[in-house]
């Protein structure tokens, strides 16, 4: 499991000006089922993704695609983490 931390490095208007695409990114890996949850920071400073996977640097070059990395307004961190606990809509994501 990981947790990918959005920080936007441009103002609004660039970030605004390529959401479009990154909003179709974020709708292409949330039916993957790669993703699981996503929203803005508040304030509005980045965002943040749950998503489902196994390998970090498979995670780091997926981030590496979004459109607004390619934009270059955008920077990740990348968190692992091993979801032992849930609430039990998520208990199929539950790592033993």
């Amino acid at each position: 499991m990981f947790v990918l931390e959005l920080t936007y490095t441009a103002p609004l208007e660039r970030i605004d000006a390529v959401l479009p695409e990154h909003v179709a990114w974020l709708d292409a890996h949330y039916a993957s089922g790669t993703f699981l949850a996503s929203g803005r920071k508040e304030p509005r400073d980045g965002g943040v993704i749950l998503a489902v996977g196994e390998d970090r640097s498979v995670m780091e070059q997926l981030v590496a695609t979004d459109p607004f990395v390619m934009a270059g307004v955008c920077e990740y961190a990348v968190t692992q983490f091993v979801m032992t606990k849930t609430a039990p809509a998520l208990d199929a994501y539950r790592q033993r």
